[in-house]
Protein backbone atom coordinates (compact mmCIF):
# COMPACT_ATOMS: atom_id res chain seq x y z
CA UNK A 1 0.00 0.00 0.00
CA UNK A 2 2.73 2.51 1.15
CA UNK A 3 4.81 2.28 -2.28
CA UNK A 4 1.62 1.70 -4.31
CA UNK A 5 0.54 5.37 -3.42
CA UNK A 6 3.81 6.55 -3.22
CA UNK A 7 4.23 5.38 -6.91
CA UNK A 8 0.60 7.31 -7.65
CA UNK A 9 1.52 10.39 -5.92
CA UNK A 10 4.93 10.75 -7.69
CA UNK A 11 3.48 10.50 -11.14
CA UNK A 12 0.27 12.65 -9.88
CA UNK A 13 2.79 15.69 -8.96
CA UNK A 14 5.77 14.99 -11.33
CA UNK A 15 6.52 18.54 -12.13
CA UNK A 16 6.50 19.65 -8.62
CA UNK A 17 8.53 16.47 -7.75
CA UNK A 18 10.89 17.50 -10.66
CA UNK A 19 10.82 21.15 -9.60
CA UNK A 20 12.41 19.90 -5.47
CA UNK A 21 14.74 17.25 -7.42
CA UNK A 22 16.42 20.16 -9.64
CA UNK A 23 17.27 22.19 -6.83
CA UNK A 24 19.27 19.77 -4.98
CA UNK A 25 20.51 18.36 -7.95
CA UNK A 26 21.94 22.08 -8.72
CA UNK A 27 23.35 22.50 -5.20
CA UNK A 28 24.86 18.43 -5.37
CA UNK A 29 26.51 18.79 -8.94
CA UNK A 30 28.20 21.78 -7.75
CA UNK A 31 29.65 19.95 -4.51
CA UNK A 32 30.84 17.26 -7.15
CA UNK A 33 32.56 19.65 -9.55
CA UNK A 34 34.28 22.42 -6.62
CA UNK A 35 35.46 18.78 -4.97
CA UNK A 36 36.93 16.98 -8.07
CA UNK A 37 38.65 20.30 -9.31
CA UNK A 38 40.07 20.84 -5.42
CA UNK A 39 41.24 16.76 -5.83
CA UNK A 40 42.52 17.94 -9.22
CA UNK A 41 44.38 21.23 -7.57
CA UNK A 42 45.96 18.65 -4.72
CA UNK A 43 47.05 16.24 -7.70
CA UNK A 44 48.94 19.69 -9.13
CA UNK A 45 50.70 20.72 -5.87
CA UNK A 46 51.77 17.31 -5.48
CA UNK A 47 53.36 17.37 -8.66
CA UNK A 48 55.32 20.13 -7.75
CA UNK A 49 56.52 18.98 -5.12
CA UNK A 50 57.02 15.42 -5.92
CA UNK A 51 59.33 17.35 -8.84
CA UNK A 52 61.26 18.95 -5.75
CA UNK A 53 61.50 16.33 -3.27
CA UNK A 54 61.36 13.04 -4.56
CA UNK A 55 58.63 10.27 -3.53
CA UNK A 56 58.95 8.63 -0.43
CA UNK A 57 60.36 11.86 1.10
CA UNK A 58 58.19 13.61 3.98
CA UNK A 59 60.64 16.00 4.88
CA UNK A 60 64.20 17.36 4.69
CA UNK A 61 67.27 18.29 7.28
CA UNK A 62 69.20 21.20 5.97
CA UNK A 63 71.72 23.53 7.39
CA UNK A 64 71.50 27.12 5.86
CA UNK A 65 73.93 28.52 4.20
CA UNK A 66 76.33 30.53 6.02
CA UNK A 67 76.07 34.70 4.97
CA UNK A 68 78.65 36.15 2.24
CA UNK A 69 81.71 36.29 3.90
CA UNK A 70 81.84 34.35 7.00
CA UNK A 71 83.74 31.43 8.00
CA UNK A 72 82.27 29.34 5.71
CA UNK A 73 80.39 31.50 3.70
CA UNK A 74 80.50 31.89 -0.28
CA UNK A 75 83.79 32.58 -1.88
CA UNK A 76 84.37 34.22 -5.09
CA UNK A 77 85.38 31.66 -7.71
CA UNK A 78 89.30 31.10 -8.20
CA UNK A 79 90.35 29.65 -11.33
CA UNK A 80 93.91 29.14 -12.39
CA UNK A 81 95.92 28.27 -14.92
CA UNK A 82 99.33 27.14 -15.14
CA UNK A 83 101.95 27.05 -18.48
CA UNK A 84 101.54 24.35 -20.98
CA UNK A 85 104.23 23.93 -22.99
CA UNK A 86 105.70 26.56 -25.59
CA UNK A 87 103.82 26.46 -28.70
CA UNK A 88 101.59 29.53 -29.72
CA UNK A 89 98.41 28.21 -28.66
CA UNK A 90 97.83 26.35 -24.99
CA UNK A 91 94.47 25.00 -24.23
CA UNK A 92 93.21 24.94 -21.03
CA UNK A 93 90.31 23.96 -18.95
CA UNK A 94 89.17 24.18 -15.20
CA UNK A 95 86.42 22.52 -13.14
CA UNK A 96 85.00 24.69 -10.49
CA UNK A 97 83.12 21.90 -7.90
CA UNK A 98 81.06 24.04 -5.16
CA UNK A 99 78.52 22.88 -2.70
CA UNK A 100 75.44 24.38 -3.68
CA UNK A 101 72.55 26.04 -1.52
CA UNK A 102 73.61 24.95 2.51
CA UNK A 103 76.52 24.30 4.98
CA UNK A 104 77.42 21.10 4.64
CA UNK A 105 76.39 18.50 7.50
CA UNK A 106 78.28 15.75 8.74
CA UNK A 107 77.70 12.17 8.26
CA UNK A 108 76.84 11.18 11.37
CA UNK A 109 74.23 13.57 11.35
CA UNK A 110 72.57 10.90 8.81
CA UNK A 111 72.60 8.26 11.92
CA UNK A 112 71.51 10.61 14.21
CA UNK A 113 68.42 12.09 12.52
CA UNK A 114 67.75 8.11 12.19
CA UNK A 115 67.53 7.63 15.33
CA UNK A 116 64.62 9.98 16.40
CA UNK A 117 61.49 8.23 17.19
CA UNK A 118 58.83 7.83 14.46
CA UNK A 119 61.32 8.35 11.55
CA UNK A 120 61.71 5.11 9.40
CA UNK A 121 64.62 6.06 7.27
CA UNK A 122 67.13 8.95 7.10
CA UNK A 123 69.35 9.15 4.18
CA UNK A 124 72.34 12.10 3.05
CA UNK A 125 72.73 13.69 -0.19
CA UNK A 126 74.92 16.31 -1.44
CA UNK A 127 74.11 18.37 -4.12
CA UNK A 128 77.05 20.36 -6.25
CA UNK A 129 77.24 23.08 -8.61
CA UNK A 130 79.94 22.72 -11.28
CA UNK A 131 81.50 25.32 -13.32
CA UNK A 132 83.10 24.61 -16.10
CA UNK A 133 85.78 26.85 -17.95
CA UNK A 134 87.02 25.70 -21.02
CA UNK A 135 89.40 27.35 -24.00
CA UNK A 136 92.46 28.54 -24.99
CA UNK A 137 95.17 31.65 -24.60
CA UNK A 138 96.90 32.39 -28.07
CA UNK A 139 100.28 34.35 -27.79
CA UNK A 140 100.35 37.97 -29.54
CA UNK A 141 103.26 38.03 -32.22
CA UNK A 142 105.20 41.17 -32.08
CA UNK A 143 105.21 43.62 -35.61
CA UNK A 144 108.53 45.92 -35.91
CA UNK A 145 107.38 49.29 -37.74
CA UNK A 146 109.49 50.07 -40.59
CA UNK A 147 112.63 52.02 -40.07
CA UNK A 148 112.50 51.66 -36.42
CA UNK A 149 114.54 49.70 -33.88
CA UNK A 150 118.44 48.81 -34.21
CA UNK A 151 120.44 48.51 -37.02
CA UNK A 152 119.99 45.13 -36.29
CA UNK A 153 116.63 44.89 -36.29
CA UNK A 154 115.93 43.48 -32.44
CA UNK A 155 113.61 44.86 -30.45
CA UNK A 156 116.18 47.12 -27.99
CA UNK A 157 119.66 46.63 -29.83
CA UNK A 158 121.90 49.36 -28.86
CA UNK A 159 119.94 50.65 -26.32
CA UNK A 160 117.18 51.89 -28.54
CA UNK A 161 113.46 51.62 -27.42
CA UNK A 162 111.86 48.47 -29.70
CA UNK A 163 109.49 50.74 -32.38
CA UNK A 164 106.18 48.46 -32.95
CA UNK A 165 103.50 46.84 -31.26
CA UNK A 166 101.86 43.25 -30.52
CA UNK A 167 99.13 42.05 -32.80
CA UNK A 168 96.67 38.81 -32.54
CA UNK A 169 96.55 36.78 -29.81
CA UNK A 170 94.25 37.16 -26.85
CA UNK A 171 92.14 34.38 -25.26
CA UNK A 172 88.58 32.71 -26.46
CA UNK A 173 86.75 30.72 -23.04
CA UNK A 174 83.60 28.91 -23.00
CA UNK A 175 81.86 28.89 -19.44
CA UNK A 176 79.43 25.72 -18.63
CA UNK A 177 77.56 25.82 -15.20
CA UNK A 178 75.57 22.18 -14.55
CA UNK A 179 74.55 20.62 -11.07
CA UNK A 180 75.77 17.12 -9.61
CA UNK A 181 73.55 15.87 -7.34
CA UNK A 182 75.58 12.62 -5.14
CA UNK A 183 73.36 9.76 -3.70
CA UNK A 184 73.12 7.41 -1.59
CA UNK A 185 73.20 3.98 -3.89
CA UNK A 186 72.33 1.68 -0.74
CA UNK A 187 69.28 3.91 -0.51
CA UNK A 188 67.63 4.53 -3.71
CA UNK A 189 64.02 4.72 -1.87
CA UNK A 190 63.91 8.33 -1.10
CA UNK A 191 65.89 11.51 -2.54
CA UNK A 192 65.40 13.44 -5.37
CA UNK A 193 66.61 10.89 -8.00
CA UNK A 194 63.19 9.21 -7.02
CA UNK A 195 60.97 11.22 -9.20
CA UNK A 196 62.68 10.55 -12.19
CA UNK A 197 62.30 7.39 -14.03
CA UNK A 198 65.41 5.19 -15.69
CA UNK A 199 64.44 5.47 -19.43
CA UNK A 200 67.76 4.10 -20.77
CA UNK A 201 70.33 2.06 -19.25
CA UNK A 202 69.44 1.06 -15.43
CA UNK A 203 69.96 2.93 -12.05
CA UNK A 204 72.96 2.21 -9.44
CA UNK A 205 73.56 -0.90 -7.70
CA UNK A 206 74.38 -1.14 -3.85
CA UNK A 207 78.20 -2.30 -5.21
CA UNK A 208 78.94 0.89 -6.76
CA UNK A 209 78.52 3.14 -3.43
CA UNK A 210 82.65 4.66 -5.11
CA UNK A 211 82.30 3.55 -8.53
CA UNK A 212 83.17 5.80 -11.40
CA UNK A 213 79.52 5.80 -12.49
CA UNK A 214 76.59 7.96 -13.25
CA UNK A 215 73.11 8.86 -14.22
CA UNK A 216 72.28 11.37 -16.47
CA UNK A 217 69.30 13.76 -16.75
CA UNK A 218 67.36 13.22 -20.35
CA UNK A 219 67.49 16.85 -21.07
CA UNK A 220 70.79 17.72 -20.29
CA UNK A 221 72.09 14.36 -21.77
CA UNK A 222 69.88 15.53 -25.19
CA UNK A 223 71.56 19.00 -25.04
CA UNK A 224 75.09 17.89 -24.23
CA UNK A 225 74.83 14.55 -27.01
CA UNK A 226 74.83 12.01 -24.29
CA UNK A 227 73.73 8.81 -23.69
CA UNK A 228 74.29 5.39 -21.86
CA UNK A 229 77.77 4.16 -22.00
CA UNK A 230 79.12 7.70 -23.08
CA UNK A 231 81.71 9.22 -20.55
CA UNK A 232 81.11 12.44 -18.51
CA UNK A 233 84.45 14.30 -17.31
CA UNK A 234 84.26 16.60 -13.99
CA UNK A 235 87.62 17.66 -12.43
CA UNK A 236 89.98 15.39 -14.48
CA UNK A 237 87.71 11.89 -13.21
CA UNK A 238 85.95 10.42 -15.97
CA UNK A 239 82.31 8.91 -15.18
CA UNK A 240 80.58 5.91 -17.49
CA UNK A 241 76.93 6.88 -17.84
CA UNK A 242 74.99 3.84 -17.02
CA UNK A 243 71.50 5.51 -17.36
CA UNK A 244 69.46 7.77 -18.29
CA UNK A 245 66.72 9.34 -16.02
CA UNK A 246 63.66 11.54 -17.18
CA UNK A 247 61.69 13.15 -14.17
CA UNK A 248 58.16 12.42 -14.12
CA UNK A 249 56.95 16.16 -14.24
CA UNK A 250 58.70 19.27 -13.92
CA UNK A 251 62.78 19.41 -14.49
CA UNK A 252 65.07 17.20 -12.99
CA UNK A 253 66.67 17.78 -9.40
CA UNK A 254 70.01 17.73 -10.95
CA UNK A 255 71.74 17.30 -14.24
CA UNK A 256 73.81 14.61 -13.36
CA UNK A 257 73.75 12.28 -10.31
CA UNK A 258 77.09 10.52 -8.69
CA UNK A 259 77.57 8.26 -5.82
CA UNK A 260 77.67 10.03 -2.93
CA UNK A 261 81.32 9.06 -2.17
CA UNK A 262 82.21 10.46 -5.64
CA UNK A 263 80.56 13.73 -4.98
CA UNK A 264 82.39 14.05 -1.53
CA UNK A 265 85.91 13.28 -2.92
CA UNK A 266 85.40 15.95 -5.80
CA UNK A 267 83.73 18.76 -3.30
CA UNK A 268 86.54 18.11 -1.12
CA UNK A 269 84.19 17.35 1.26
CA UNK A 270 84.93 13.72 3.00
CA UNK A 271 81.70 12.72 5.27
CA UNK A 272 79.53 15.89 4.41
CA UNK A 273 76.04 15.86 3.59
CA UNK A 274 74.16 18.90 2.41
CA UNK A 275 70.70 17.19 2.89
CA UNK A 276 68.97 14.55 4.76
CA UNK A 277 66.06 13.33 3.52
CA UNK A 278 63.30 11.63 6.04
CA UNK A 279 60.54 9.17 6.11
CA UNK A 280 58.56 9.04 8.79
CA UNK A 281 56.54 5.82 9.98
CA UNK A 282 53.35 7.33 9.45
CA UNK A 283 51.67 10.72 7.79
CA UNK A 284 50.26 11.41 11.78
CA UNK A 285 53.69 11.10 12.20
CA UNK A 286 55.50 13.55 10.53
CA UNK A 287 55.06 16.92 12.90
CA UNK A 288 56.13 15.06 15.93
CA UNK A 289 59.24 13.63 13.62
CA UNK A 290 59.89 17.13 12.88
CA UNK A 291 59.58 18.45 16.20
CA UNK A 292 61.79 16.13 17.62
CA UNK A 293 64.75 16.77 14.99
CA UNK A 294 64.87 20.71 15.88
CA UNK A 295 64.85 19.72 19.50
CA UNK A 296 68.05 16.76 19.16
CA UNK A 297 69.82 17.86 16.50
CA UNK A 298 70.38 22.02 16.76
CA UNK A 299 71.92 23.98 13.78
CA UNK A 300 69.63 22.34 11.50
CA UNK A 301 66.30 23.44 9.33
CA UNK A 302 63.39 20.85 9.10
CA UNK A 303 61.32 21.21 5.99
CA UNK A 304 58.34 19.35 5.15
CA UNK A 305 56.24 18.66 2.03
CA UNK A 306 53.20 20.69 4.01
CA UNK A 307 55.90 23.84 4.51
CA UNK A 308 57.04 23.87 0.66
CA UNK A 309 53.38 23.51 -0.20
CA UNK A 310 52.73 27.00 1.54
CA UNK A 311 55.31 28.49 -0.94
CA UNK A 312 53.56 27.62 -4.26
CA UNK A 313 52.42 30.74 -5.90
CA UNK A 314 51.25 31.37 -9.22
CA UNK A 315 47.69 30.85 -10.88
CA UNK A 316 47.85 27.21 -9.59
CA UNK A 317 48.07 29.14 -5.57
CA UNK A 318 45.37 31.57 -6.76
CA UNK A 319 43.11 28.55 -8.38
CA UNK A 320 43.32 26.27 -5.59
CA UNK A 321 42.64 29.71 -2.87
CA UNK A 322 39.50 30.02 -4.50
CA UNK A 323 38.43 26.53 -4.84
CA UNK A 324 39.15 26.00 -1.60
CA UNK A 325 37.24 29.16 -0.26
CA UNK A 326 35.04 30.64 -2.46
CA UNK A 327 34.02 27.40 -4.28
CA UNK A 328 33.62 25.83 -1.00
CA UNK A 329 31.47 28.28 0.90
CA UNK A 330 29.66 28.70 -2.47
CA UNK A 331 28.38 25.33 -2.18
CA UNK A 332 27.65 25.51 1.11
CA UNK A 333 25.02 28.30 0.41
CA UNK A 334 23.39 26.74 -2.69
CA UNK A 335 22.92 23.82 -0.71
CA UNK A 336 21.23 25.44 2.14
CA UNK A 337 19.41 27.09 -0.44
CA UNK A 338 18.12 24.24 -2.23
CA UNK A 339 17.36 21.90 0.95
CA UNK A 340 15.64 24.95 2.42
CA UNK A 341 13.78 25.74 -1.17
CA UNK A 342 13.42 21.91 -0.86
CA UNK A 343 11.53 21.72 2.62
CA UNK A 344 9.36 24.74 1.79
CA UNK A 345 7.48 23.58 -1.81
CA UNK A 346 7.06 20.15 0.35
CA UNK A 347 5.70 21.93 2.93
CA UNK A 348 3.72 23.96 0.40
CA UNK A 349 2.75 20.80 -1.55
CA UNK A 350 1.27 19.36 2.18
CA UNK A 351 -0.76 22.31 2.42
CA UNK A 352 -2.40 21.71 -0.86
CA UNK A 353 -3.32 18.34 0.21
CA UNK A 354 -5.07 19.26 3.58
CA UNK A 355 -8.35 17.50 1.74
CA UNK A 356 -6.63 14.74 0.98
CA UNK A 357 -4.79 13.71 4.61
CA UNK A 358 -7.58 14.29 5.98
CA UNK A 359 -9.94 11.96 4.34
CA UNK A 360 -6.87 10.01 4.48
CA UNK A 361 -6.91 10.47 8.36
CA UNK A 362 -10.39 10.08 8.76
CA UNK A 363 -10.37 6.92 7.10
CA UNK A 364 -7.56 5.49 10.11
CA UNK A 365 -4.52 6.28 8.89
CA UNK A 366 -2.39 7.58 11.67
CA UNK A 367 -0.16 11.00 11.95
CA UNK A 368 2.73 8.50 12.17
CA UNK A 369 1.86 7.24 8.88
CA UNK A 370 0.65 10.18 6.98
CA UNK A 371 4.20 11.54 8.39
CA UNK A 372 5.98 8.34 7.02
CA UNK A 373 3.96 8.92 3.46
CA UNK A 374 5.37 12.63 3.19
CA UNK A 375 8.95 11.99 3.91
CA UNK A 376 9.32 9.04 1.58
CA UNK A 377 7.87 11.38 -1.63
CA UNK A 378 10.58 14.03 -0.54
CA UNK A 379 13.38 11.10 0.06
CA UNK A 380 11.98 9.80 -3.64
CA UNK A 381 12.71 13.39 -4.44
CA UNK A 382 15.94 13.74 -3.25
CA UNK A 383 17.56 10.77 -5.11
CA UNK A 384 16.09 11.83 -8.01
CA UNK A 385 17.95 14.88 -7.55
CA UNK A 386 20.91 12.83 -6.90
CA UNK A 387 21.06 11.09 -9.74
CA UNK A 388 21.11 14.11 -11.84
CA UNK A 389 23.40 16.66 -9.58
CA UNK A 390 26.12 13.18 -9.90
CA UNK A 391 25.25 13.45 -13.42
CA UNK A 392 25.83 16.59 -14.13
CA UNK A 393 28.57 16.91 -11.45
CA UNK A 394 30.46 14.32 -13.59
CA UNK A 395 29.77 16.45 -16.89
CA UNK A 396 31.04 19.07 -15.67
CA UNK A 397 34.15 17.21 -13.98
CA UNK A 398 34.24 15.57 -17.53
CA UNK A 399 34.36 18.78 -19.26
CA UNK A 400 37.40 20.52 -16.70
CA UNK A 401 39.50 17.21 -16.99
CA UNK A 402 38.97 17.49 -21.45
CA UNK A 403 39.78 20.85 -21.14
CA UNK A 404 42.67 20.62 -18.93
CA UNK A 405 43.54 24.48 -18.19
CA UNK A 406 47.46 24.66 -17.62
CA UNK A 407 47.90 26.44 -14.48
CA UNK A 408 51.72 27.93 -13.44
CA UNK A 409 52.87 27.42 -10.56
CA UNK A 410 56.35 28.68 -8.71
CA UNK A 411 58.17 27.06 -5.36
CA UNK A 412 60.15 29.70 -3.56
CA UNK A 413 62.33 29.64 -0.72
CA UNK A 414 60.46 28.46 2.79
CA UNK A 415 62.86 30.72 5.16
CA UNK A 416 64.64 29.33 7.62
CA UNK A 417 68.43 30.48 6.54
CA UNK A 418 69.35 31.94 3.09
CA UNK A 419 67.97 29.08 1.15
CA UNK A 420 65.04 27.85 3.19
CA UNK A 421 63.75 24.75 2.93
CA UNK A 422 64.47 24.29 -1.19
CA UNK A 423 67.59 25.79 -1.91
CA UNK A 424 69.81 23.85 -4.57
CA UNK A 425 69.96 20.87 -2.17
CA UNK A 426 68.81 18.51 -4.73
CA UNK A 427 65.67 20.71 -5.04
CA UNK A 428 65.29 21.78 -9.15
CA UNK A 429 68.78 22.52 -9.75
CA UNK A 430 67.66 26.19 -9.88
CA UNK A 431 71.03 27.73 -8.82
CA UNK A 432 74.21 28.84 -10.73
CA UNK A 433 77.11 30.11 -9.48
CA UNK A 434 78.52 32.77 -11.46
CA UNK A 435 81.72 34.52 -11.27
CA UNK A 436 80.39 37.14 -8.47
CA UNK A 437 80.18 34.21 -6.28
CA UNK A 438 76.65 34.96 -5.39
CA UNK A 439 73.54 32.63 -5.87
CA UNK A 440 70.12 33.33 -7.10
CA UNK A 441 67.10 33.11 -4.46
CA UNK A 442 66.48 29.49 -4.88
CA UNK A 443 62.87 29.13 -7.39
CA UNK A 444 61.34 26.52 -9.55
CA UNK A 445 58.49 27.36 -11.94
CA UNK A 446 56.00 24.80 -13.68
CA UNK A 447 53.17 24.75 -15.96
CA UNK A 448 50.45 21.74 -14.46
CA UNK A 449 47.36 20.67 -16.38
CA UNK A 450 44.77 20.69 -14.31
CA UNK A 451 42.23 17.68 -14.12
CA UNK A 452 39.39 17.17 -12.03
CA UNK A 453 39.54 13.86 -11.08
CA UNK A 454 36.15 12.29 -9.14
CA UNK A 455 36.32 10.11 -6.59
CA UNK A 456 34.26 7.53 -4.63
CA UNK A 457 34.21 9.33 -1.95
CA UNK A 458 32.64 12.24 -3.26
CA UNK A 459 30.11 9.86 -4.81
CA UNK A 460 29.60 9.05 -1.81
CA UNK A 461 29.11 12.68 -0.09
CA UNK A 462 26.50 13.55 -3.38
CA UNK A 463 24.77 10.38 -2.16
CA UNK A 464 24.25 11.46 1.82
CA UNK A 465 23.74 15.28 0.43
CA UNK A 466 20.62 13.84 -1.82
CA UNK A 467 19.16 11.66 1.27
CA UNK A 468 20.00 14.74 3.61
CA UNK A 469 17.86 16.86 1.32
CA UNK A 470 15.04 14.00 0.84
CA UNK A 471 15.05 14.12 5.00
CA UNK A 472 15.23 17.79 5.32
CA UNK A 473 12.38 18.45 2.87
CA UNK A 474 10.27 15.50 4.67
CA UNK A 475 10.91 16.63 7.41
CA UNK A 476 9.23 19.87 7.27
CA UNK A 477 5.93 18.60 5.14
CA UNK A 478 5.64 15.45 7.49
CA UNK A 479 5.42 18.03 10.78
CA UNK A 480 2.59 19.99 9.09
CA UNK A 481 1.06 16.85 8.13
CA UNK A 482 1.33 15.42 11.36
CA UNK A 483 -0.75 18.43 12.77
CA UNK A 484 -3.46 18.13 11.11
CA UNK A 485 -7.07 17.12 12.51
CA UNK A 486 -8.99 15.44 10.31
CA UNK A 487 -12.64 17.39 11.32
CA UNK A 488 -10.19 20.78 9.94
CA UNK A 489 -8.93 19.19 7.35
CA UNK A 490 -12.27 18.02 5.72
CA UNK A 491 -14.18 21.38 6.40
CA UNK A 492 -11.55 23.03 3.63
CA UNK A 493 -12.06 22.79 0.08
CA UNK A 494 -8.88 22.18 -1.76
Amino acid sequence: MFFTYLRRELRRRRKAALVVASGLALGIALVIVVSSVSAGMGQAQDKVLQSLYGLGTDMTVTKAEAPAGTTGGNTRPKFQFGAKGSGDDSKQSSDRVTVQGFQTLSSATVGKVGEQSGVSSAVGGLSLNVLKVDGQFKRGEFKQRSGGGSATGRPGAGGGAPQGEVQGGGANFDVDSYTVYGTDVAHLGIGPLTSSKITSGRTFTSAESNAKVAVVDASYAKKKKLKTGSTVTVKSVKYKIVGVATPDSGDAAANLYLPLKQAQTLAGAKDKVTTVYVKATGSQQISGVKAAIQKNVPGTTVTTSADLADTVSGSLSTASNLATNVGTWLSVAVLIAAFLVAGLLTSSAVSRRVREFGTLKALGWKSGRVTRQVVGEALVNGLLGGVIGIALGLAGAYIVTAISPTLSASVGSTGGGAQGGLGGGGFGGGMRAGFGGGKQAASKALDIALTAPVSVSTIGIAVALAVAGGLIAGGFGGWRAARLRPADALRRVE
